[in-house]
């Protein structure tokens, strides 16, 4: 693992950076999760192991620092991984974003729209949270009830309905970092995130798990010209269901511009 010291922010990211020798794609995780902990299978997979694949701990998650001073909000996530960026040097990438992590990658390349190669999406954040999400749920806590209480039962809650791989990422968070982020999400953004989805130039793809559909949204995002990619035998949390085929379909959308 390697570390990064965000200029602006004072406090440390932490990531992977798998060598490879084709196009880096900067992976971003979601809410209650860890990009040390999500994508490490996916990235060694024979789909994408040519590829230079970087994976982050967000602020506030996993191995990262879990400042009490930062605010945690979608935009500032992007402000720093825009300066994490500039530091790789990464003039072209393909960025990928999943749940909520979509939001923060969405903001990131509305910053930086003339380095983005590919935006891919796994079952993303693109309008502000709705009812029965879990950055909803979140974020109508106090946000010192939800520090003092409500963290903890939402893990306990999670082992008990066998979640246990979220709760288990979740345990590695800030608890002021999953409150903060969701009642960013709850808030949402202007512009929205689906309109900057709608904007960027480069190729565009959003990927669900096949347990996720039917979604009405599918057929927005097709008449917007995203592409739309399905994991079989995996749901939301397709990095876990089935890394392997998250590999594949991340592939099959960066050869489908070639």
């Amino acid at each position: 693992m390697k570390e990064y010291f965000i200029n602006t922010a004072k406090h440390m990211l932490r990531y992977h950076d798998f060598p490879g020798e084709d196009m880096p794609i900067l992976f971003i995780h979601g809410l209650g999760c860890a990009g040390s902990f999500d994508y490490p299978e996916v990235a060694a997979e024979d789909s994408l192991k040519s590829h230079r694949c970087i994976l982050v701990d967000l602020l506030g998650a996993g191995y990262s620092d879990k400042p009490d001073d930062f605010g945690y909000t979608v935009e500032e996530h992007a402000e720093y991984l825009e300066e994490f960026v500039d530091y790789l040097q990464l003039e072209t990438f393909i960025l990928f974003g999943h749940s909520l992590g979509g939001a923060v990658a969405l903001s990131l390349a509305n910053k930086c729209k003339e380095n983005i190669h590919q935006i891919i999406l796994s079952e993303s954040n693109l309008d502000k949270s709705s009812e029965g999400a879990p950055s909803k749920r979140i974020a109508s806590y106090d946000m010192n009830e939800f520090i003092c209480q409500g963290y903890d039962k939402l893990i306990n809650r999670s082992r008990e309905s066998g979640n246990e791989m979220w709760a288990a990422a979740l345990s590695t968070w800030s608890p002021k970092a999953a409150y903060l982020i969701s009642k960013s999400a709850a808030e949402g953004a202007e512009p929205s995130w689906r309109e900057i989805l709608y904007s960027l130039e480069c190729s565009r793809t959003f990927i669900y798990g096949e347990y996720s559909l039917p979604d009405p949204d599918r057929k927005n995002l097709e008449e917007q010209g995203v592409m739309i990619e399905i994991v079989k035998g995996a749901g939301h949390s397709m990095a876990w269901e089935n890394p392997q085929g998250l590999a594949k379909a991340i592939k099959r959308s960066i050869g489908a511009i070639k």
